[in-house]
């Protein structure tokens, strides 16, 4: 199990790219969240097996169709307190 925070930046905010990461996220089984940050990149959160995070981080450098998707930088975190995966309030 690895837990990863991910910033993605590009034309990521206003194409449903949070919507596509809790469907894309859940549908890996994986725990986490993911939320708009004030300077036009997204966050987030995944925790799971390995491979399914992994996954899900290739996943993310392409993003939904209306996406651009410019870098997709990745550093190790603490597991999220809870499980499921929920989009969070901008930050």
């Amino acid at each position: 199990m690895k837990t990863v925070r991910a910033r993605i930046q590009g034309r990521v905010q206003g194409v449903w790219y949070r919507g596509w990461t809790v469907k894309t996220a859940t549908g890996l089984g994986l725990a986490g969240w993911v939320r708009n940050r004030t300077d036009g990149s997204v966050e987030a959160l995944f925790h799971g097996p390995d491979a399914q995070v992994d996954a899900m981080l290739a996943a993310c450098r392409q993003g939904p169709p209306a996406a651009r998707v410019d870098a997709v930088s990745q550093e190790s975190a603490p597991p999220p307190e809870s499980s499921g995966f929920s989009q969070m309030p901008t930050r």
